[in-house]
């Protein structure tokens, strides 16, 4: 798969995503996609009732896991236990480690392999409250035609 030919769908406050492998190629056991920050951009604080992994593939960012903030570089990985509040953002620039973007890529189990991945979001604050909303989609889902 190439990213740079695929679809994208926005995902609000500068921040896009690309579906990579999902339950329409044929995915059982995890997924996969990459998801593009504009500088200063970020996804508010939020929980998913699976696991999931985070690998920085290019830029800075900054995740906030249940609570704690770690500054992240090319090729950290992070993991979010099911159920823990975490929100990602960018540095704004011009931001110490000079970031203007970045991308980073999410694996967490297929919907198949657990109950689909529900998200409970709050609004995009520099210090978001825990989650209160909920709303439903999927890592799975395909962007709009």
């Amino acid at each position: 798969m190439r990213p740079a030919e695929l679809p994208a769908f926005t995902r609000g406050g500068g921040a896009r995503t690309i579906p990579l492998v999902t339950q329409a190629t044929g995915a059982e056991i995890f997924l996969t996609g990459q998801t593009l920050f504009d500088g200063g951009a970020g996804i508010p604080l939020h929980t998913h009732n699976c696991p999931e992994s985070v690998t920085i593939l290019e830029g800075d960012a900054i995740a906030e896991i249940d609570g704690t903030e770690h500054h992240l570089t090319r090729f950290d990985t992070t993991y979010v236990a099911a159920d823990t509040p975490t929100a990602s953002a960018t540095p704004r620039p011009p931001s110490p480690c000079g970031s203007c973007g970045s991308t980073l890529q999410w694996t967490p189990p297929a919907p198949s392999s657990t109950p689909a991945s529900r998200h409970a979001s709050t609004p995009n604050t520099p210090n978001p409250p825990k989650p209160t909303a909920d709303t439903t989609a999927l890592h799975d889902q395909e962007p709009p035609p």
